[in-house]
């Protein structure tokens, strides 16, 4: 956080506003003998100094940023640009309200719909919503948003092994106390077949990962239809990784009904593990029923574009006990952070990071072909992209392929 001192000045008018004419006298309830105890403190440093020794004592333990890390499961350490941080730090954005009253919160309101809007073109799909906690808690609404699409008729949830187990185990959380059956998951080597093979009649959703938790890219063409093929009404639920959509064929094109995931990479840091960002697509048919906020564009009374929460139960909000999700809030500046970075980048900025990324994947494989037992090629088909603007230049061209940790794109071509 900025430093922002207080001047003389500053301190007189704050303490006048209060009615005290002193610190003294400010601190008067505070007992004498522990108002101004005498601290055995080193000698001031300068600011210099004092960052040079936090970066020294930092430096005593192993950090995301001085090696590389493999624990991230999801979360994990990217180049943000400067850009993103500028923008999130301002304080129309940092003490931003929720915002029920829209006369009072265009800007918030705003960018929302830019992020709703980005995250639509990301994942192919008609509609976005604010954003839910995380990847975890994404994938669970999915699951909660299935089961009130079908008026909680179907008890049957799907869904594939090869899903981030901590989702799994938060998907079984969140239902503890609901009339479901999440199965399918029980083998590790059940197989989407396996899987399409377990849909019937009372099968509200089925959940896949792709790339999976293995990071191999599932063959999504013609999985929707297979699915139909043994119920018509199933819903399809993806979950993906944002950056990987810069390079593959999004799963709404491929039939999914809900495509979601965690949104950390675009543009957050790690945070200790949070907070992050749950990015959720559906589609019009199943808009009803899709928990958080809703952000729209309109016109206000005199004609100009304005933007308001909509297609919002008052249930969601007020009468808990009725609402079909306990989800009404947002990760407002996490989502902020993504809009910016996703507009920062651009579409082929987009793609350059994601290419730089399967670049060192394919040597990182290679490396451990020489040093361990062949290893099997992940699976890469059905998904990939047909070469777009940019990617005319051979990968160890690329801007980023010699620094192993870097993903950023070329400025130049953005």
């Amino acid at each position: 956080m900025v430093y922002t001192p207080h001047t003389d000045d500053d301190r007189r008018v704050m303490l006048r506003a209060i009615g005290v004419s002193s610190l003294a006298e400010l601190f008067a309830d505070v007992p004498e003998q522990y108002r101004f105890p005498d601290l055995d403190l080193p000698e001031a440093l300068s600011e210099m100094d004092v960052l040079r020794e936090l970066q020294s004592l930092a430096g005593d333990t192993l950090n995301a940023n001085a090696v590389p890390t493999f624990l991230g499961a999801g979360a994990y350490r990217h180049w943000v640009p400067s850009v993103v941080d500028y923008v999130i730090s301002r304080g129309e954005f940092a003490t931003a309200y929720t915002p029920y009253q829209a006369e009072v919160s265009q800007g918030t309101l705003q960018a929302i719909f830019e992020y709703q809007s980005l995250i639509c073109d990301l994942t192919g799909m008609d509609v976005a919503n604010a954003s839910h906690y995380d990847g975890a808690t994404a994938t669970a609404e999915a699951v909660i948003q299935a089961y009130n699409v079908f008026r909680k008729k179907r008890r049957k949830i799907l869904i594939s092994p090869a899903v981030h187990p901590h989702y799994r185990a938060v998907v079984r959380t969140y239902t503890q106390g609901m009339d479901v059956d999440i199965v399918g998951d029980d083998l590790i080597d059940t197989s989407l077949s396996d899987l399409v093979g377990q849909v019937d009649a009372d099968t509200a959703c089925v959940i896949i990962q792709s790339p999976n938790f293995l990071g191999q890219i599932e063959p999504l063409a013609g999985l929707a239809d297979r699915i139909h093929a043994r119920d018509p009404k199933t819903l399809l639920a993806v979950v993906t990784n944002p950056i990987s959509l810069g390079l593959l064929e999004p799963p709404g094109s491929f039939g999914a009904d809900i495509v979601l995931g965690e949104g950390q990479p675009l543009g957050l840091g790690l945070n200790f593990g949070g907070p992050y960002l749950g990015f959720y697509a559906t589609r019009d048919e199943v808009v009803r029923q899709l928990a958080g906020r809703l952000v729209g564009q309109t016109v206000d009374a005199d004609g100009k574009l304005g933007y308001v929460m909509t297609l919002t139960t008052r249930e969601q909000h007020i009468r808990r006990d009725k609402a079909t999700s306990n989800i009404c809030s947002n990760q407002g500046l996490m989502a902020l952070a993504a809009t910016v970075y996703l507009s920062a980048l651009g579409k082929h900025g987009l793609r350059q990071i994601a290419g730089s990324r399967r670049l060192r994947h394919r040597g990182l494989w290679s490396l451990l072909q020489r040093v361990r037992r062949p290893l099997p090629c992940p699976r890469r088909r059905d998904q990939r992209r047909a070469p777009g603007p940019g990617s005319d230049r051979p990968d160890s061209d690329r801007p980023g392929s010699d620094r192993p940790d870097s993903d950023r794109p070329d400025p130049g071509r953005l």
